[in-house]
């Protein structure tokens, strides 16, 4: 649990908060007592990141520029002003933490890191001390060895070198519902009891020194064994979050735990409970023994200060930021803001208890304010990260200008939404060549059958004006082939049929909001469904319309292949991601896994690379112009409106979307983007 050539975590010793100790005693007092003469008060703030990602700067590896609206090096501020404000401080992080970034995959792929170095993120975070974090079902993106090297060593699983002794993460990991197949145990610790000293107030309101126990316990998404399948088969086993709870919590309590923290790399899903949910933190706050519940992988906030909060679910209180009673918190993702749970202790003489009604949890965002024009003002960034990565962000911003071709157009998700397929074509050209050669050579029994490829805009203005891919005309780098492909999927391909390409398109309809024709006011085209669930397709061969004045289920109209209507029971094979093959049950039931006839070893985005590397002459006409799909023609009364980039109206016009145009530079979401008129009838 120590910090190497540090005292960060020196038990039962508490040093001021600027000397960067996690649980902080700021000042002291000559009326130390007998702790067990009398009762007393104490506040814990549990301080918490969640998906970080890898951003451990506030710079963005695709667009090789700063980005203020995220970053732990901002969130570090926010750490150390806690500190100050609060004498009792417990620092925990939530799980994806080792993947996201250009920097993430230089470290872990092109060049690994060796096992005397600590990864660029947790060098970072040590220079915080942290005292405990559990994974998230990112951390296992690139394998149990490389996972077990950063870590520190240690993990007995097949393939893995558990003598291997490394620098490690500097904190405590936990993990209570991954188990090791070959030892039945599980892959790290389930729990910790970090011992400290928190300064408590007496009855007569004086300080004391008092000694507490706390409990920390981690759980991440059983997703991971269909995710990277390729990794985990036969290594690891999961058990439910609820069952890890009720089996641990009591252990935790009997080794002496006087208050427990637990650590969800999960969010909140109003679905009946099962051990293989996504998100269970609303079940998982239901067993006894949880104090405090720190929530994430949805990239959410919690508590939700909106108007229209995103968690409404009975048992939820954003006021009170308690899910059925337990305080918790989401800090949003990629170190946009700090948890902080605060909690109300009681000394009875004897031991610990949390008082949750007195307890109070927040969202502490690195968005400081607006200045005097509307611009968004950020805390600034804590001096001491940045000079501990600087060779190896240095390295990564190097590797990402490594130039494999040209394009002689602008690649952009601007107007995906409305027709433009600029930036999604390539990603389904290299997909689909991918899986056809492999199934010519590998599985002759597939070898008749249609390879098609779908893929969706991931990045469709959901953080904000910058939040779309937008690769310039010019020279393409690897970290153009990155902004195309932003997740570190891999490619799987399914076979399904006619009338599952229908259902699969209709679910990635839900993208739009139902238009009436005849409402005089605007309405909204976007609905909440996110932009990286809209699939779609980019090839002359498949054409269909959306008819979005039709409700779900009913908007695919004239669905073809090579100009005929698509019959429901002819066979194909669809080159996706991993995500979507094993996970999509929601678009149709076959996307659960058991459709899956190749689930590949490769990147999407180390496919697009290679495909820009072979076919280095990238052009619009040959892979950046091909429509698979068109909104049915219909008037409307009123406007059909959407947000997009700002100044990008000849983006749509380069695209051939005669019937885009601008309405307002600034469409008022305090986002950055400007709103358009969309002209159904065209």
């Amino acid at each position: 649990m120590s910090h190497p050539s540090s005292a960060l975590h020196r038990r039962h010793v508490i040093a001021a908060a600027a000397a960067s100790v996690v649980l902080a005693a700021c000042g002291s007092s000559d009326h130390d007592v007998d702790p067990q003469t009398q009762p007393a008060t104490a506040r814990l703030a549990v301080l918490s990141t969640t998906d970080l990602h890898f951003n451990v700067r506030s710079y963005d590896y695709f667009k090789l520029a700063e980005d203020k609206s995220y970053g732990f090096e901002r969130t570090a501020t926010l750490v150390r002003a806690a500190r100050k404000e609060f004498p009792n401080t417990l620092l925990v992080d939530n799980g994806d933490t080792i993947q996201g970034t250009a920097l993430a995959d230089y470290e872990a792929v092109v060049k690994t890191i060796p096992c005397t170095q600590q990864l660029s993120m947790y060098k970072a975070m040590g220079a915080l001390g942290f005292d405990a974090g559990t994974l998230g079902n990112h951390e296992f993106n690139y394998g149990l060895p490389f996972l077990n090297q950063v870590l520190g060593g240690g993990m007995d699983v097949e393939g893995v070198d558990a003598k291997q002794k490394c620098s490690g993460n500097g904190y405590a990991t936990v993990l209570s519902n991954v188990y090791s197949s070959k030892s039945k145990k599980p892959l790290v610790q389930p729990y910790t009891i970090l011992e400290r000293t928190v300064v408590a107030k007496d009855k007569d309101g004086k300080d004391v020194k008092l000694p507490i126990k706390i409990g920390v316990i981690g759980f991440t998404t059983p997703g991971i064994m269909n995710w990277d399948k390729r990794y985990l088969e036969n290594k690891v086993y999961t058990q439910g979050a609820v069952e890890a709870a009720q089996q641990y919590l009591p252990e935790l309590k009997k080794n002496g735990a006087q208050i427990v923290v637990a650590l969800l790399h999960g969010g909140l899903d109003g679905t009946a409970y099962s051990a293989t949910m996504e998100n269970p933190g609303l079940h998982l706050s239901k067993v006894p023994g949880i104090d405090a519940m720190v929530m994430g992988h949805q990239h959410g906030v919690f508590p939700d200060t909106a108007a229209t909060p995103a968690f409404t679910l009975t048992g939820v209180d954003n006021k009170a930021g308690t899910v059925n009673g337990v305080p918790a918190v989401m800090a949003s993702s990629w170190g946009k803001a700090l948890g902080v749970i605060q909690l109300s202790l009681k000394w009875d003489g004897k031991a610990w208890s949390v008082d949750k009604t007195a307890s109070k949890s927040e969202l502490r965002n690195i968005q400081s304010g607006k200045d005097a024009a509307g611009k968004a003002v950020y805390v600034d960034a804590d001096a001491t990260i940045a000079p501990l990565i600087e060779p190896q962000h240095q390295a990564a911003i190097t590797y990402v200008k490594t130039p494999i071709g040209t394009t002689d157009f602008r690649m952009s998700t601007l107007f995906a939404d409305v027709g433009d397929p600029g930036a999604i074509q390539l990603v389904n050209q290299a997909q689909r060549d991918y899986v056809a050669a492999y199934i010519q050579s590998n599985l002759p029994q597939y070898k008749d059958l249609p390879v098609l490829s779908v893929s969706a805009p991931f990045k469709s203005g959901f953080q904000g004006a910058a939040d779309y891919t937008d690769v310039a005309a010019g020279s393409l780098s690897i970290s153009s082939a990155a902004d195309l492909y932003l997740y570190p999927n891999t490619v799987y391909a399914v076979k399904v049929n006619g009338g599952d390409i229908k259902d699969w398109l209709e679910a990635a309809a839900k993208r739009f909001n139902q238009i009436d024709p005849a409402k005089t006011g605007e309405q909204q085209l976007i609905s909440t469904f996110p932009g990286y669930n809209f699939d779609m397709f980019t090839t002359p061969d498949v054409q269909y319309q959306i008819d979005v004045t039709q409700p779900v289920g009913s908007r695919i109209k004239n669905l073809t292949y090579l100009g005929k209507p698509i019959e429901a029971a002819k066979e194909f094979v669809i080159a996706t991601n991993n995500y979507r093959a094993t996970s999509g049950k929601s678009f149709i039931p076959k996307l659960d896994g058991s459709s899956t006839i190749w689930a590949s070893p490769d990147a999407n985005r180390d496919v697009v690379i290679d495909y820009v590397k072979k076919n280095a002459s990238i052009t619009r006409n040959t892979n950046g112009n091909a429509k698979s799909w068109k909104f049915t023609q219909v008037a409307t009364a009123g406007d059909v409106v959407f947000s997009s980039g700002a100044g990008a109206l000849s983006v749509a016009q380069a695209a051939g979307l005669a019937n885009v145009t601008l309405l307002a530079a600034d469409d008022g979401s305090g986002k950055g983007t400007s709103k358009y008129k969309l002209d159904l009838s065209k």
